[in-house]
């Protein structure tokens, strides 16, 4: 078995799954055969399978990306770029992923990242996620200053807030609020 395009993933791991495949004719190994036992692992987004004849399968692995840790019922877990929630062990390391706050979370946080990104939002300077169950969001910046969005017009909201990171005035304040349409209130 050869393995290809994990980064995440161990080689050890998927091969860990597919031992019931070793000493199997390559002519009658299905793509199930390897599909179904994979399923269960973390990060796996999906695969494509090669033959190379006369022995040797060809995996090539697409996984899924983690983007934050997610605070559920007192528990953590890494979500990752497909709303996935992986119970979070003691090896991973998730120092370098901002964090996620509040009930219902992780069922709006994706569309909410994917508009930050779509924006230009300088998403590497996001230490936390505030998620409010009306439906808006509050963002706590590395350098500790919250911005405020609305529950509508997000997009508006996140375009106005790319313009203000730029201005240098907008550094000493630690409140930027951007819920009331056209009006910035700032603390």
């Amino acid at each position: 078995i050869e393995i290809n395009n994990n980064h995440i993933i161990s080689k050890k791991e998927i091969i860990k799954k597919l031992t019931h495949i070793y000493g199997k004719n390559i002519l009658f190994i299905a793509g199930d055969d390897l599909q179904k036992p994979l399923k269960s692992i973390d990060f796996l987004e999906k695969i494509e399978v090669k033959k190379r004849y006369p022995n040797t399968v060809i995996i090539k692995v697409y996984e899924t990306k983690p983007i934050a840790v997610l605070f559920k019922k007192n528990r953590k877990y890494l979500l990752d770029d497909a709303s996935n929630l992986i119970t979070l062990k003691e090896n991973m390391f998730i120092d370098d992923f901002p964090n996620i706050f509040g009930d219902g979370a992780e069922q709006e946080f994706i569309n909410f990242f994917n508009q930050l990104e779509n924006n230009n939002f300088p998403k590497n300077r996001i230490k936390n996620f505030y998620y409010f169950q009306i439906g808006r969001w509050d963002l706590q910046l590395s350098n500790e200053q919250i911005i405020k969005f609305p529950p509508n017009k997000t997009t508006k909201a996140i375009h106005q807030s790319v313009e203000l990171l730029r201005h240098k005035n907008f550094k000493n304040y630690n409140i930027i609020d951007l819920r009331v349409e056209g009006k910035i209130v700032v603390e």
